[in-house]
């Protein structure tokens, strides 16, 4: 009867409908696929709490976010395949755009949503700072240094520094990891308890269970990320119809990549597993910079392609706030809605002042 339930259903409905060729033929197969896209994504957040209650924290999280991130590289790869020299900035706008939603819009939601149900929440200080040390260096060393280096103008990276670059992140992700999982372990394990969980008695997950929805949890990502590339020229065509910049195609296809995470997210914030929460939103920002740069190094260091890391000023001050401000927001160990509010006002900024530069 497992395999009758609607989150198995769903998926298998979508990818039925992406080979079928349908949804560039009929904007009424356009909207079904929409409804199809949003379902599976809830279709990937069930799943992905059956894992995450089989292994336990922070495996879980990490899961998700190395499976997301993973799908995000092949299609980063595939489109700089195909596009060539036009997808030159793809890599770079990708994971400037999963970076500022991830700060400021899932991190800010979990905030904001957790206190207003909660007064005040709190989670383990050490975890976070643990997560904000290796992100500020991924991040400087992929998004900003480019921007600034002799060697090569234009925001580009020799050979020799695009290498280095990628080791770095490897190294440093790596060592988060094996501190998040092994070493530290429990600076990441939730603080705080689902109120409905005190009443109800601990889920058994069977090995069926478990691997059917690690299978499907993948199945359910692939579609996601394949039906938002799908749907990207209407997207596009309906930005461009506004006259708004085609840059905010991008942040769409990403906030709908992304949706599984921050609605995994929220739900946990909500039921008072802030920790749960940034394991998972600042996890995924790592994993979207620390895999996505080496692989993406990897393709085009063998077929000789060039690739725009830096950003512009205007882009960095920006990505700089970001980051100060989530730092400050997470030094106590304990939240309240202020954080959260100031954090979803640098993500409004962040997409006001890409319609209006």
């Amino acid at each position: 009867m497992r395999f009758l339930q609607w989150t198995i259903i769903i998926p298998i409905v979508a990818w039925i409908l992406f080979f079928s060729g349908l949804i560039s033929d009929s904007s009424i197969f356009q909207i079904v696929a929409s409804v199809l896209l949003i379902l599976s994504v809830m279709s990937a957040v069930h799943h992905s709490e059956i894992i995450a209650e089989r292994v336990g924290e922070p495996y879980g999280t990490i899961i998700l976010a190395i499976s997301i991130t993973v799908i995000e590289v092949s299609i980063i790869i595939s489109l700089m395949m195909t596009e060539g020299k036009e997808a030159a900035s793809l890599a770079r706008d990708t994971v400037y755009a999963a970076t500022m939603l991830i700060l400021n819009g899932i991190v800010g939601l979990c905030l904001l949503i957790g206190s207003l149900k909660h007064y005040e929440q709190n989670f383990s200080k050490p975890s976070v700072t643990i997560a904000l040390v290796s992100l500020i260096s991924i991040v400087v060393f992929t998004l900003v240094f480019p921007t600034f280096t002799e060697s090569v103008s234009g925001g580009y990276y020799s050979t020799p520094q695009l290498v280095f670059a990628s080791i770095a992140c490897l190294v440093i992700y790596g060592c988060f990891l094996f501190v998040q999982t092994r070493r530290h372990r429990q600076y990441f394990l939730t603080i705080g308890t689902d109120e409905d969980e005190e009443k109800a008695e601990p889920i058994l997950i069977s090995n069926r269970a478990f691997f059917t929805s690690l299978l499907f949890l993948i199945v359910c990502l692939g579609i996601v990320v394949l039906l938002a590339k799908t749907l990207s020229p209407t997207i596009e065509s309906i930005i461009t119809g506004y006259n708004l910049p085609k840059a905010l195609v991008g942040i769409v296809i990403a906030a709908i990549i992304l949706l599984p995470e921050g609605i995994a997210a929220i739900i946990a914030a909500r039921n008072n597993r802030l920790q749960t929460s940034l394991n998972l939103s600042l996890g995924s920002a790592l994993a979207s910079i620390g895999l996505t740069i080496p692989s993406v190094a990897v393709v085009c260091i063998i077929y000789d392609f060039k690739i725009i890391l830096g950003l512009d000023i205007k882009s960095i001050i920006l990505l700089g706030l970001s980051v100060f401000t989530v730092m400050l927001s997470l030094s106590s160990g304990k939240t309240n809605v202020v954080y959260g509010v100031v954090l979803l006002v640098n993500l409004f900024a962040f997409i006001f002042l890409m319609i209006y530069p």
